[in-house]
């Protein structure tokens, strides 16, 4: 009962800081010609992690023209691997802990429902060790492609020496770090359990 309950708590952690993650980073582009720039460019993005499909918009720097830019990569596969495999969890903790406490003779009674029970949840703790493994990753790689100094790259006018761009605010990342560190305690908590 213990460890369906603790499932439960990492579970609706993951999900909730993983499936509601919204961040912004801000980039500035400082042009020569002082009245084409734009100190303040903030780019917003959030789950599903589909940066290439995120635009802002960047000063050109010439003839006072802006140009659309998209953030690159699509994390999405993983990020919603890892939030579907937590929503099942819970509902399947969830199940599991209404069984064992209003049902638990009938659970004792069959010899095949325990087997079934334990089948299940190491099937889970397995798949929340994987799911949060490719989270992990893909975490890593959307830091590296939203860093402030990485999307300077993207923006053709801070291509040009004459020009200058610098980070003015980098995302918050401490929500969905510890999602991916509470979802592998769950995980490994969840196979030693099992065994």
């Amino acid at each position: 009962l213990c460890v369906d309950l603790s499932l439960q708590l990492f579970a609706i952690f993951a999900f909730a800081t993983c499936g509601g993650y919204s961040g912004q980073l801000r980039v500035s582009v400082d042009c020569m010609e002082k009245a084409s720039s734009n100190l303040s460019i903030g780019i917003d993005f959030g789950y599903p992690f589909r940066l290439h499909q995120v635009a802002f918009e960047a000063p050109m720097c010439e003839a006072m023209r802006r140009e659309r830019v998209f953030l690159a990569g699509d994390y999405s596969s993983s990020a919603e691997f890892f939030v579907t495999i937590a929503v099942f969890s819970f509902l399947y903790s969830l199940v599991a802990t209404v069984a064992y406490i209003f049902f638990l003779n009938k659970y004792r009674e069959n010899s095949q429902r325990p087997l079934i029970d334990f089948v299940v949840t190491v099937v889970f703790s397995f798949m929340w060790l994987v799911s949060s493994s490719a989270w992990a990753k893909a975490l890593s790689d959307v830091k590296v492609a939203t860093d402030p100094d990485e999307v300077q790259l993207l923006i053709p006018a801070c291509k040009d020496p004459t020009n200058r761009c610098g980070s003015v605010l980098g995302p918050r990342w401490s929500g969905l770090n510890t999602s991916v560190v509470k979802a592998q305690i769950s995980s490994i908590g969840g196979l030693c359990v099992s065994f």
